[in-house]
């Protein structure tokens, strides 16, 4: 059984499958460095965890 010659259709699917890839990956990349970059800072983040956050609390003198 000898092979077909592709048809156009073929090589404009192509096309577009190789471009879907790359912008996945692409996708991909990003939310991967967000993640590190988040993980890297992550002492520096407060999250809400029901108790209060000293940094938003009002200065008082020591002492009273």
């Amino acid at each position: 059984m000898a092979f077909q010659k592709p048809h156009e259709l073929h090589a404009r699917r192509l096309g577009r499958n190789v471009g879907v890839l790359v912008t996945l990956i692409a996708f991909a990349a990003l939310i991967f460095g967000i993640t590190v970059v988040k993980i890297a800072n992550g002492s520096l983040m407060e999250a809400y965890d029901h108790q209060p956050r000293t940094s938003v609390l009002p200065m008082t003198e020591q002492g009273q």
